[in-house]
């Protein structure tokens, strides 16, 4: 593993333990096995590097949001799935970029936010096409969207791949729950 994966490393197992703001740069330093001068050279400063989680993070689920193909219906589905497995498997990562977004500020903030709101766009639009196709019954798209994803989100906290429910299984319960909650037509 080189120095920057360590410090990555550290650096999202405590912003997920501790937040952003309750992890010091001393810790970081400990965590990846440097002194807290050599950190400074492998991250710039705090921010940068939450900025960098984030933004590795999201660019990620755009990629994959980008491939989704199918009508209204498969498209929620498929989005569901991803982001399902997505927290699943990476729950310390997107816990970090689920709830440390009132951490940044300036340009750091308005790159992530941009991206967070990129990656929402697929899923507003397969809820938007939902609705004017009348496959889906929704009195606030909006307001479905967030609560889909806050659902979905969920899962970093508590799923374990050790569980008794298999992850592929559970992607699937998800995506029912979401077309039940949106008034799928059958």
């Amino acid at each position: 593993m080189t120095t920057e994966e360590r410090v990555r490393e550290a650096a999202v197992r405590l912003f997920a333990e501790r937040g952003f703001h309750g992890t010091g740069i001393r810790d970081l330093a400990q965590a990846a096995g440097l002194s807290s001068a050599t950190l400074y050279h492998y991250m710039g400063t705090k921010e940068d590097l939450l900025v960098e989680i984030m933004r590795t993070s999201l660019t990620e689920l755009i990629g994959k949001a980008e491939q989704i193909t199918g009508d209204e219906t498969d498209r929620l589905v498929s989005l569901v799935k991803m982001h399902v497995r997505a927290h699943a498997e990476k729950p310390r990562e997107t816990a970090v970029v689920d709830g440390e977004m009132r951490a940044l500020t300036g340009e750091g903030r308005e790159e992530i936010v941009a991206l967070r709101d990129r990656y929402e766009h697929f899923w507003q639009d397969a809820i938007d096409d939902g609705v004017r196709a009348r496959k889906l019954t929704v009195a606030d798209p909006s307001v479905a969207r967030l609560a889909l994803l806050e659902m979905c989100s969920g899962v970093s906290r508590w799923y374990s791949p050790a569980g008794p429910v298999d992850l592929s299984d559970l992607t699937i319960q998800y995506a029912a729950m979401a077309l039940g909650m949106l008034g799928a037509s059958r």
